[in-house]
């Protein structure tokens, strides 16, 4: 029931202390605050890393060569490894059931890029079809490389959306528009488009073309490939892994690798990748949860304190009102009142003003694996309700000692 004279009690109190009040309404107002500010952090940093695997296939799983730095069946150590397409043929044959999407790949060097009189600086790679899956590369106008052009050495060119807006400004599309690759005409056939803006700088031709158009012979510099998703992400890591180390194997014997030679040949998996950043914020995010929860700890503690002051201060009154045949609760219950609606009126404060402030510069912040930092306002809300209960059981303490208090010792207290 609604008693208007308890509230009237509340705020005269509150009136006659006002620094008090504020100074302990600010304490708990900035344990609400820092903790909401730093799970805000916290998701941000979750959304920075998904952004960041996003790039590419998150089952992708890529190979790339290296120099061996352990002697092995009588080769000696500081030999350089070289993938060739027989390695991407085998893996792809022994493997089939297992993979979705693959492809190999070569940086074409040692070579000029002209655009009419226009020398162009930009990477040429020679790749396979699934090269668009396997990387998440959007097409903004025309297609991508395709088996006919890999069986006829097609002479055709990819180019990102940067290269487009640097080079072909002046027409209306570059579709259909002659580059010169060190005297070789390629017609452009599309125009893909990344998160990154430095992989916009990129050239896709078929990776045939590649090979034999620009010296190539058979090698490849790396091999890519992504595997069929699976209902849950430890089945995912489990079906990465497995593949990785199979992979991996193959590629050591056919290279006469020591097993233990982890400079010969890097094998990078998305899923662990994935699996250990989720890990680490994982454990941030405990991090800022338990600074958050200390600093509401003592925020809470400051009610507590701030009751027993107010306790003391009104003993006399208690004292009183017990004389005068209040009940213990009645008396419990005006301190726990008083508690009750500082600790919930500050930590409402505090949870307004973190959630404003993410909202208002959450979306602008552009740091390194971080994007937009936010809160789920569930999650915030529960926060304060779990602030309050405490505030409560804070509040309960100097609440029960003044029920406590003997009628004849108050009324000697001055």
């Amino acid at each position: 029931m609604f008693d208007i004279e308890r509230w009237q009690e509340i705020f005269d109190t509150i009136r006659k202390n006002k620094l008090r009040t504020f100074l302990t309404g600010l304490s708990v107002a900035s344990g609400i605050f820092i903790l909401v500010i730093l799970l805000g952090f916290g998701q941000g940093m979750r959304n920075g890393i998904e952004q960041e695997f996003k790039q590419d296939a998150s089952t992708s799983i890529w190979a790339w060569p290296g120099m061996t730095s352990k002697g092995y069946k009588g080769l000696n150590p500081g030999r350089r490894i070289r993938f060739v397409n027989e390695n991407f043929e085998t893996v792809s044959s022994m493997y089939e059931e297992d993979i979705e999407y693959e492809s190999s790949r070569i940086f074409v060097r040692d070579i000029t890029v002209n655009y009419g009189k226009e020398a162009l600086i930009y990477g040429v790679q020679g790749v396979s079809t699934d090269f668009q899956f396997i990387e998440n590369t959007a097409m903004l106008e025309g297609r991508f490389v395709n088996h006919l052009d890999e069986l006829a050495t097609g002479k055709v060119a990819i180019i990102g959306n940067k290269i487009k807006k640097d080079v072909f400004n002046e027409v209306d599309s570059p579709l259909g528009e002659m580059i010169d690759i060190s005297g070789i005409p390629f017609k452009v056939i599309g125009v893909f488009r990344e998160m990154r803006e430095q992989e916009e700088e990129r050239i896709y031709i078929p990776i045939t073309t590649a090979q034999k158009v620009f010296n190539g012979g058979n090698r490849v510099n790396n091999m890519a490939y992504t595997l069929p998703p699976v209902e849950n992400f430890d089945e995912a890591v489990a079906q990465a892994v497995a593949f990785k180390e199979n992979l991996k194997s193959y590629l050591q014997q056919a290279h006469t690798v020591a097993p233990d030679d982890n400079g010969a040949l890097e094998v990078w998996s998305a899923m662990e990748e994935a699996k250990r950043y989720y890990g680490l914020t994982g454990n941030i995010k405990l991090f800022f949860w338990f600074v958050g929860i200390c600093t509401i700890i003592a925020g809470v503690v400051g009610v507590s304190n701030i009751m027993m002051i107010v306790v003391r201060e009104r003993t006399r009154e208690i004292g009183i009102r017990k004389a005068l045949g209040a009940k213990p609760w009645s008396i419990i219950g005006m301190i726990l009142h008083e508690a009750i609606f500082v600790t919930a009126i500050s930590g409402f404060a505090g949870l307004i003003f973190s959630m404003g402030l993410l909202e208002l510069v959450g979306p602008n912040i552009e740091v390194d694996y971080v994007l937009n930092p936010s809160v789920s306002f569930n999650v915030a809300f529960s926060t304060v309700i779990v602030l309050i209960v405490a505030g409560t059981l804070a509040g309960f303490v100097p609440a029960w000692r003044a029920a406590r208090v003997q009628v004849i010792e108050s009324l000697r207290d001055e």
